[in-house]
């Protein structure tokens, strides 16, 4: 007789889960969410659209500065050169220290003056285009330390991670890229630049500078689409990584709207307390108008604290009765009138009063009951 041998594999569930316990990220993220993200630093940025601006910026500023740029560069030169003679005229001395700290001052402001449309534009045209991606928002949260990132482990995680090998892939598509435009643009010129040794110096100088100006706008141009495709690739990924799962959305409202069974009881409680106060005052009421069984409303009118009635309490089924019953244990008169009760419940508030269209309706009642009281 053969033995059937039978394994059992005890597994869970969970592990066929995309994304964990939570379940798979399905929902859209919620307000809240996405506020944590931002304080976070947590935002959709390409920093390849900014930087596909900056070069735009950069040559586009060459282009117009190219005259005081070089008018700069031979004021530097013409600065050193005239003070060459000096310096080689000094005694064994040497060269004081007071001369060479006004030389190189001198070099430094003349520089800067030169370099100072690169930093002023460069520093706006940057700050315009990430206050356009992602708005103004100033958070230090990105600055604090975070001891995970020292774990070996995790870096090594975030070296092999599919963010990083797009990076890298992102990158060797932009070189690619960037290198075929440089080689087609200067193709182009390769006439011209064999006659560089036929031209003269400035000659030669303007004619460089036209390769370099248009081969770096025709690559920051290539480098804007690939800004473009990549923006729009933060933020499609952004948005997949801040969906959440619907156990997230639910712990999420619990903590922020308070748990749901707990709101309800605690409206609950209102209610039945509301229902309490409304039912100690049906003793006050001049008269109770009914459905006769479906709905009642008790009526007050009090002329030194009210301009017309006023319902003291309403209800329908279950509650129609207990007002009935109220107002029967304390000889409160009980009158029926199905379109009165209707248009009462329905559009008069409790300790609200009765409307101008219902005055004729209700004073007729009101009459009646006075007149049986005496």
């Amino acid at each position: 007789m053969n033995r059937e041998k039978r394994w059992v594999l005890e597994y869970n569930l969970q592990w066929f889960a995309k994304d964990g316990p939570g379940g798979e990220k399905t929902e859209p993220a919620t307000a809240k969410r996405l506020r944590d993200a931002r304080e976070d630093g947590k935002v959709a940025k390409s920093k390849e659209l900014t930087s596909a601006f900056d070069l735009i910026v950069l040559f586009l500023v060459l282009k117009v500065f190219i005259s005081m740029i070089g008018g700069g560069f031979l004021d530097v030169f013409s600065y050193v050169y005239n003070l060459m003679p000096e310096f080689l005229s000094v005694n064994a001395g040497g060269i004081s220290a007071q001369a060479i700290n006004s030389f190189f001052m001198t070099i430094f402001w003349m520089m800067l003056k030169m370099v100072s449309p690169f930093f002023v534009f460069g520093f706006s045209i940057t700050l315009i285009i990430s206050i356009l991606q992602v708005g103004w928002k100033v958070s230090a949260k990105p600055m604090k330390p975070k001891f995970d990132k020292f774990n070996p482990v995790n870096g090594f995680k975030r070296i092999l991670s599919k963010d990083s090998i797009f990076e890298l892939f992102k990158s060797i598509v932009k070189i690619f890229v960037i290198t075929y435009v440089a080689y087609s643009s200067v193709k182009d010129e390769v006439d011209n630049i064999f006659i560089l040794y036929d031209i003269s110096l400035e000659q030669a100088l303007l004619l460089c500078g036209n390769i370099i100006l248009d081969t770096g706008l025709r690559i920051s141009l290539v480098y804007l689409v690939v800004g473009l495709a990549d923006f729009i690739y933060q933020k499609f990924r952004f948005s997949e990584d801040m969906k959440m799962t619907k156990q997230e959305v639910k712990d999420e409202y619990k903590n922020t709207e308070g748990n749901p069974e707990i709101k309800g009881r605690q409206r609950q409680r209102m209610r039945d307390a509301s229902r309490r106060r409304m039912m100690q005052d049906v003793p006050q009421a001049d008269v109770v108008i009914t459905n006769p069984t479906h709905l009642a409303v008790a009526i007050k009118y009090d002329p030194e604290t009210s301009r017309a009635p006023v319902v003291l309490a309403k209800g329908e089924d279950y509650l129609a009765q207990k007002i009935r019953e109220a107002a029967k244990e304390h000889n409160i008169k009980i009158v029926e009138n199905k379109p009165l009760a209707r248009m009462l419940y329905a559009n008069v508030d409790i300790g609200a009063e009765i409307p101008p269209e219902l005055y004729q309706a209700v004073a007729e009642i009101l009459a009646m009951v006075y007149n049986t009281k005496n």
